[in-house]
């Protein structure tokens, strides 16, 4: 298909150089075309398959014996996966390029059907947690083959006091095409669109290449970039002000329906997590923003030499740090081979990624910013998509994606309805697969000047994942707040948005104008409200579960593979039992963060 471009935009695979082929997709695993055989035939069986289900089970699943079960859910997950599969296909191609009409047409019309096809199918949730609590025990224990789904439906029944009418279920399935998801699209289709003109820059530059501009060597680079930002931001910040707006009242209206007690209490149901597991994680990091990003910014102003820090500065290279491109044969070796000394098995089920068509890397006009492994469905394989602009930090980017990749590849044969894994644990395999790579390279760290950049570059990755994580939800958390309170003007937002960078960058920092803008294009607020704590959830979680495997926990290998191969069929409390580890634990997350504070400690020791 054509790419249609709305204006000129910055081609980065052009400009950056060095980079070496860049991996695309290839989609046929899924579907050959948008006109393919297999799409059409697919689809109709999905009309048929779902209209046949309503038929055989409304108004009879607590009448249903062990087998019979076995059988409704075994046909329920079917659906699921074909649903799934044509969602996948769509979607992917939408982010290969969100500005080309087709595109977004073709994803639009299989999401609409698929909306309308499954609408018989929403009495299938609502019944079942009608059924009695003596009945659903006894139905899931007739066998091991049911017993094994019983994880699945005991989190589905945790939505029981929160459900409404059969009548408004339906309601909310069928509007939801023109609720939060066409919101979605109009945030995604404008970021895409957006282009910038910094200071110097011959050409204009997409959204990921600015943000590229904050970590270059040259500061006056920098400073352009973020100013070029806040300019096209402040241009385009009521209608990212509506967007938000629009989707935290539809929140609030549909949480106060349910009777959800606050705004982030779905969020926790979705990911299995206890709200005072999160509240202590986040009590804990916000404790420590003054023994960790407080101090090593401090630390960060002395080595480049300035009284205070901007926000063009808070990603910017060490002065010591040599300027250089990665490769993409390069990035791919580095990873390849902390995974394989990790586990060799780790390796080889990463290797399909770079041979296969599994990877989308090039920044390319329109496509989608940022980076995401998405698992399509259990019986193809995951996609990993990213940005790369050959930074180190993509090397770690990739490392990341790839974890989530591999994790999800080891949990498939679960199946459809217990391989996904809550988004609290579903981040433990991409920061592993990140600390792996971070400490290869540190292990081959020539001087102590090497040693220095690698320590302050993962000093700043697991700040930008747990602290600015954090402050991410707190920001959430207030934005939510006042909406319930009324309408906020952008320059509301923005007050709430100022108000926990501050807490946590701390005093090193100065904040320029427009600055109050930058939560407009940070896409987890709009596509998953309250998704960010995961990111902290897992680094804190991996850097605890790092300093059992530098332990030398006996089988630490097998058991990690274990975890992985779990998908979402057990607890985070049993997933890491084994590991002797518990994250209700207040204490638990101290752990984590003495990791970090033990690096900035180096740091400052290089010092005197």
């Amino acid at each position: 298909m054509p790419i249609r471009l709305p204006r000129p935009v910055f081609d980065a695979n052009a400009a950056a150089g060095g980079l070496g082929d860049l991996p695309e997709w290839d989609l046929s695993d899924l579907y050959t075309a948008t006109d393919a055989p297999e799409l059409k035939r697919d689809l109709d069986w999905l009309e048929r398959a779902c209209e046949s289900f309503a038929a055989d089970y409304q108004g009879k699943l607590d009448t249903l014996d062990g087998p019979a079960m076995l059988e409704c859910i075994q046909r329920y997950e079917r659906i699921e996966a074909v649903a799934g599969r044509v969602m996948s296909f769509a979607g992917l191609r939408y982010y290969q390029n969100t500005v080309d009409g087709q595109r977004a047409k073709f994803m639009s019309d299989c999401q609409d059907r698929i909306t309308d096809m499954t609408t018989p199918l929403v009495f299938f949730s609502l019944e079942f947690n009608r059924i009695e609590d003596a009945r659903y025990a006894e139905v899931f224990v007739a066998s091991p083959e049911i017993a094994r789904y019983k994880p699945v439906f005991d989190r589905m029944r945790a939505m029981k006091p929160h459900q409404l009418s059969d009548e408004l279920e339906r309601f909310l399935h069928d509007q939801s095409t023109v609720g939060a998801s066409a919101w979605n699209k109009l945030f995604d289709e404008t970021l895409a669109g957006l282009t910038f003109k910094p200071e110097g820059e011959a050409e204009p530059l997409s959204l990921e290449a600015t943000l590229n501009l904050l970590s270059e060597q040259e500061r006056p680079r920098r400073e352009a970039g973020a100013r070029a930002l806040a300019e096209v931001f402040g241009q385009n910040v009521k209608l990212f002000a509506r967007v938000h707006n629009t989707l935290a009242k539809e929140k609030e209206i549909e949480d106060r329906w349910r009777k959800m007690p606050s705004a982030q209490y779905a969020r926790h149901l979705s990911n299995d997590v206890e709200p005072e597991v999160v509240e202590a994680l986040r009590n804990a990091v916000v404790a420590a923003y003054p023994k960790l990003s407080h101090r090593y910014y401090r630390l960060k102003a002395k080595w480049m030499g300035l009284e205070k820090l901007q926000v063009w500065d808070r990603n910017a290279p060490l002065p010591i740090e040599e300027k250089r491109t990665v490769g993409w044969a390069e990035a791919r070796d580095t990873v390849m081979s902390a995974y394989a000394g990790f586990d060799p098995e780790m390796a080889n089920l990463a290797q399909p990624f770079f041979e296969r068509g599994w990877i989308d890397a090039g920044v390319k006009p329109g496509k989608a910013p940022g980076a995401f492994a998405h698992p399509t469905v259990t019986e193809v394989h995951p996609y990993v998509m990213l940005n790369y602009l050959g930074k180190p930090r993509d090397v770690m980017t990739l490392a990341h994606e790839l974890g989530h990749g591999v994790h999800q590849v080891l949990a498939a044969p679960q199946g459809e309805m217990l391989a996904s894994t809550p988004l609290t644990v579903a981040e433990t395999a991409s920061v592993f697969g990140e600390m792996l790579t971070f400490r290869k390279l540190l292990s081959q760290a020539k001087t102590p000047g090497e040693r220095k950049v690698l320590l302050a570059g993962k000093v700043e990755d697991m700040i930008n994942t747990v602290v600015r994580q954090i402050a991410f939800y707190d920001f959430e958390c207030k934005l939510h707040a006042a909406r319930r309170a009324g309408e906020l003007t952008p320059e509301d937002i923005g007050s709430l948005w100022m108000s926990v960078q501050g807490e946590s960058l701390g005093d090193a920092f100065e904040f320029m104008e427009g600055y109050d803008t930058f939560w407009a294009y940070i896409p987890h607020f709009v596509h998953s409200p309250f998704y960010v704590y995961a990111y902290a959830f897992g680094d804190g979680l991996v850097n605890a579960l790092y300093a059992v495997y530098e332990e030398g926990l006996p089988n630490f290998q097998a058991k990690y593979f274990d975890m992985l191969k779990a998908g979402g069929s057990k607890h985070h409390k049993e997933l890491l039992a084994p590991f002797g580890l518990d994250a209700t634990d207040p204490k638990f997350w101290d752990k984590g963060l003495s990791m970090i504070a033990g690096m900035i400690d180096e740091l400052e020791a290089m010092e005197s």
